[in-house]
C-alpha cells in the first residue's frame, strides 16, 4: 500500500460568483521512504496540492488516503491530529517566534502533541534534534542572532520533533544563498536516507534535482512523474 494516494482530486476556490478550479484531476502516489520534488511554475497547483496533502486543506472532490486513511474528508480536528502525528512541515519564510531562542523554538510543537512528558524530557529532546541540524552550539540563540540557513536547520529541527514519518518543505531554499541551499539540501538528503519521506514544493531545476522523482504540475494537472517508475 502507497504511503499517499490521490484519485483524481480537484481543488476550486469560490471567489464572489465566479469558481476558480486551481486543481483539476489530480491522480498520484508516493511510497514510503520516497524523496519527491513538487515542481511547476507559479500559479500550477503545487502550494495548492501541498496544502492538501499535508492537510492543511481539503478537496473540492476525489479521493486522498494516507497510509490507507480517507484523509480528505476529515474534521478540521482529525487533519490537526493527523498532521501533528505523522507529518512534519518546513516553509520558505522559517515560521520561528522571534525573541525565543531556537530550542524553545525546536520544543514548542511538543507542548501541544506530548501532554504525558515532562519540561525536561521535552527540553532534552529538542537538544537532541538541534544536535542532529547541527545547530548544538546555537541553541539558546533567537532568530534574529542566527544567519538564514541556521533558521531553516531550526525549523527543520522543529518538523522532526515528533519523529513524523513524512517531511513537506515548501520553498526551503527560496530565502538562502545557493551555498546555504546546498548544505539544507544535503541535510533533507541525509534525512531521507534515514527512512523520512521528503516532498518538497520547488519551481528550482537544482533544488528538484535533489530529489529521486520529480512530480511536474501544470494548469492543474499531473503532466508527469505520478507514479514511481513512470
Amino acid at each position: 500500500m502507497s504511503l499517499i494516494e490521490l484519485r483524481d482530486i480537484r481543488k476550486t476556490y469560490s471567489l464572489g460568483e465566479m469558481d476558480v478550479p486551481v486543481l483539476k484531476g489530480i491522480s498520484l502516489s508516493i511510497e514510503r521512504g520516497e524523496y519527491v520534488a513538487l515542481m511547476g511554475a507559479s500559479g500550477s497547483g503545487k502550494s495548492t496540492l501541498m496544502n492538501i496533502l499535508g492537510c492543511l486543506d481539503r478537496p473540492t472532490s476525489g479521493d486522498y488516503l494516507f497510509d490507507g486513511r480517507e484523509a480528505g474528508r476529515l474534521s478540521g480536528d482529525e487533519r490537526a491530529k493527523l498532521r501533528n502525528k505523522y507529518i512534519g512541515f518546513v516553509f520558505q519564510s522559517f515560521n520561528l517566534l522571534p525573541r525565543t531562542s531556537a530550542l524553545e523554538n525546536v520544543c514548542m510543537p511538543m507542548y501541544y502533541t506530548a501532554g504525558e512528558l515532562s519540561a525536561k524530557e521535552i527540553t532534552r529532546r529538542g537538544k537532541e534534534m538541534l544536535e542532529r541540524v547541527g545547530l548544538a552550539e546555537r541553541m539558546y540563540h533567537e532568530p534574529s542572532q542566527l544567519s538564514g540557513g541556521q533558521q531553516q536547520r531550526v525549523a527543520i529541527a522543529r518538523a522532526l520533533i515528533n519523529h513524523p514519518p513524512v517531511l513537506f518543505a515548501d520553498e526551503p531554499t527560496g530565502n538562502l544563498d545557493s551555498k546555504t541551499s546546498v548544505e539544507v539540501m544535503k541535510l533533507f538528503e541525509n534525512l531521507n536516507k534515514e527512512g523520512i519521506t521528503i516532498i518538497l514544493v520547488t519551481h528550482a531545476v537544482e533544488v528538484a534535482d535533489c530529489a529521486k522523482r520529480t512530480i511536474h504540475i501544470q494548469d492543474g494537472l499531473v503532466v508527469s512523474g505520478a507514479y514511481k517508475g513512470v
